[in-house]
């Protein structure tokens, strides 16, 4: 019997350290979505801005993926400690539709698997959305409430960023993909000869 309590509470020390690691991860890949969207926000970043938005979001994917395959994390505490106000993202929100003006609006569906429904949607309401929830996530983590900030994570992937950011990688990917491959038959002809006959 002894054994088992040994194996349970080495089993739990072990789910705790690697709960301790995603939470670090996570916070990381947080910070550097935000950093990301801040400084394309900033309007300094000219064409590299939709590139540094898809690594960004891209990577941010990868993060919620990992939130996503976990079990449900589940605080200690039945309430959510106060970690005082969110930092307001309407700045960053006016500063990418500023950025986006003209590819900012989109078509999307409401949800594959239960409404097919057409909405409307903007890349930059979506971008700073994510940055609102992940912001959240990280004051909590700041503040040392691992779990809350793991729990707060998974859940706001769950109900609302993982759309928000797999949206806006559809996106993202979208206006690249017309950038570079919209182009008219003369121009890309003479792109074709000039990489065949060097």
């Amino acid at each position: 019997m002894a054994d088992e309590t040994i194996e349970t509470t080495g089993a739990e020390a072990a789910e705790a350290v690697e709960l301790a690691q995603l939470a670090a991860t996570t916070a990381l890949e947080a910070r550097d979505y935000l950093d990301a969207v801040t400084e394309v926000a900033s309007g300094q970043l000219g064409s590299t801005a939709l590139s540094v938005l898809l690594l960004a979001v891209s990577q941010l994917q990868v993060t919620g993926a990992r939130l996503g395959a976990v079990a449900d994390v589940v605080p200690a505490r039945r309430f959510e400690p106060d970690a005082g106000p969110d930092p307001d993202v309407d700045p960053v929100r006016a500063g990418l539709a500023n950025v986006l003006e003209g590819v900012d609006d989109y078509a999307d569906v409401t949800d594959p698997l239960t409404n097919a429904e057409l909405v409307r949607g903007a890349l930059s309401d979506d971008l700073a959305s994510v940055a609102a929830d992940l912001v959240h996530g990280v004051r909590h983590f700041e503040r040392g409430e691992v779990t809350e900030a793991l729990w707060w994570w998974q859940f706001s992937y769950l109900s609302s960023w993982g759309l928000r950011s797999s949206a806006a990688l559809r996106v993202l990917q979208s206006l690249l993909a017309h950038l570079r491959l919209d182009v008219d038959a003369e121009t890309a002809s003479d792109a074709e000869f000039d990489a065949l006959h060097p």
